[in-house]
């Protein structure tokens, strides 16, 4: 099995993806930030001091998925047409999801993954102040799949 961000020198390398068709590309990601029931508790009174992190996390994750390809190197840079994310409280951590859709040669994986982490960390820096045992814990594709557009 070759790794596809190597050329044959062992180079990194942007993956060559003109030659396949466009589609409709979808992926969703999932991941936790294991905190505190007292941090949950905190949350729910809206008592942090930072303020309600909820919608600061989901616009983080929302503004990371676009920008991934800024960040990691080898990413082509996608019109991405739709970033869902969700985030949940459970009792002791928040329950992290994102969707990306868009139309392209090449798959929105890493965009939906990023959305996750971002906003795992954006929730962590939250939290931070209140909660020195917070864990980032699980981020990983829960989805892939692509389909041929009409």
């Amino acid at each position: 099995m070759k790794l596809t961000h190597l050329d044959n020198q062992g180079r990194a390398s942007m993956v060559d993806v003109s030659h396949k068709p466009v589609q409709l590309r979808t992926a969703a990601a999932e991941g936790r930030l294991a905190v505190s029931s007292e941090t949950i508790d905190l949350v729910r009174d809206s008592a942090l001091p930072k303020g309600a992190p909820l919608e600061a996390a989901r616009l983080a994750g929302i503004q990371a998925a676009k920008s991934t390809s800024r960040l990691i190197p080898l990413c082509h840079d996608l019109n991405l047409d739709h970033i869902d994310v969700d985030i949940r409280l459970e009792k002791a951590a928040f329950a992290i999801r994102s969707k990306v859709t868009c139309r392209r040669a090449t798959g929105v994986e890493m965009e939906a993954l990023t959305a996750v982490a971002v906003a795992a960390l954006t929730l962590y820096d939250m939290c931070k102040a209140v909660d020195s045992g917070m864990s980032i814990e699980a981020v990983r594709l829960v989805s892939k799949k692509k389909e041929d557009l009409p």
